[in-house]
């Protein structure tokens, strides 16, 4: 194996000083009983029908904004016809990527993840569950005749990921990604209305980026619980242990792991961008994200690739302005 992961993808490698990167009860009194009008039923079932999709869209809204900010911001940028779409398809992607930390047993998460294919299926029959996200995914489908292919997709990668284990090899978190975080943004770009090769291709290559930024960002988060996913044949190719990680190790070894991994996130950003000319404007909203990893991929190489620096575990308070400003200059 290459020592540098940038040379062995076919992009040239670079230093690290260069790393560019949610009433009154009336009496039946015959003076006193007010003149009214019965409703009809069908007034009284589309109030109620009114009333849970409110319920719903705010539950969706509350779920995004609290466990994916970044994707809530994103959303909030989204032009506002598809902005709930947005919204439904963030929260369906957050329902299924906390289920590996809300179980104990993988046998109750398989549980959990076989209720979302079923979900899925009835979306596409009409004949949604009584849940807050499936109601708004279903809204969705409905509303942009969005790819079931997708959904099951991100499901069924998800399910796999149960078995609670370090990726064996960088490629395997990548095709997790792609499964995953790829997924997510062609259902993005089909809610745009965009059906572009480019933009695929762009996708992909966020899609890519984005996992192997959060694998890199959780990292910390999953040292405290003893947990550690960072590719082995890249601990390997470092000498770093998983109890490196587990004990918060800042040794120079460990850097340089770190330096690896987070030049190949921005190998896939560069390729991404050098799709922009050929992508449809329309498609810009939907990659907005890469924002946020050039933020965390600038912000590690300042502090030297030290993963467990107290400030990338603090949120960016300009990063909705450089979305803002992102989403109105149309590029990513």
């Amino acid at each position: 194996m290459a020592a540098c992961i940038c040379s062995r993808s076919g992009f040239p490698a670079f230093r690290r000083s260069s790393f560019p990167c949610h009433g009154k009860v009336f009496s039946p009194s015959v003076h006193l009983v007010p003149r009214f009008t019965v409703p009809q039923c069908s007034t009284v079932i589309r109030e109620s029908s009114s009333g849970q999709s409110q319920h719903s869209e705010k539950y969706c809204l509350d779920l995004v904004r609290v466990r994916d900010y970044e994707g809530f911001i994103c959303s909030l940028l989204m032009p506002v016809a598809l902005r709930r779409s947005s919204i439904a398809l963030r929260a369906f992607n957050v329902e299924l990527a906390q289920v590996k930390d809300a179980v104990s047993q993988k046998t109750i998460g398989l549980m959990r993840m076989q209720f979302w294919k079923n979900a899925v299926e009835d979306i596409f029959r009409d004949e949604p569950p009584h849940q807050p996200v499936t109601a708004e995914l279903w809204r969705a489908v409905k509303k942009h005749s969005l790819t079931k292919r997708w959904l099951l997709r991100i499901i069924k990668e998800r399910e796999k990921d149960l078995d609670d284990r370090a990726y064996r090899s960088l490629p395997e978190l990548e095709s997790y990604s792609e499964n995953t975080q790829s997924s997510l943004l062609y259902l993005l770009l089909e809610s745009l209305g965009v059906k572009d090769v480019h933009a695929d291709h762009a996708a992909s290559h966020i899609g890519k980026a984005q996992g192997i930024v959060t694998c890199l960002r959780a990292t910390p988060y999953h040292s405290r619980r003893r947990r550690v996913y960072l590719p082995m044949d890249i601990c390997m190719l470092h000498g770093v242990s998983q109890e490196d990680f587990i004990r918060g190790s800042r040794e120079q070894k460990v850097r340089d792991m770190v330096f690896d991994i987070a030049s190949q996130a921005h190998v896939h950003l560069h390729h991404a961008r050098s799709f922009s000319k050929n992508v449809p404007l329309n498609a810009s909203p939907a990659f907005l994200q890469t924002v946020a990893l050039e933020d965390y991929l600038e912000r590690v190489r300042r502090v030297d690739f030290d993963v467990f620096h107290p400030s990338l575990q603090k949120r960016n308070p300009l990063l909705p302005l450089q979305l803002y400003i992102k989403s109105w200059k149309r590029t990513y």
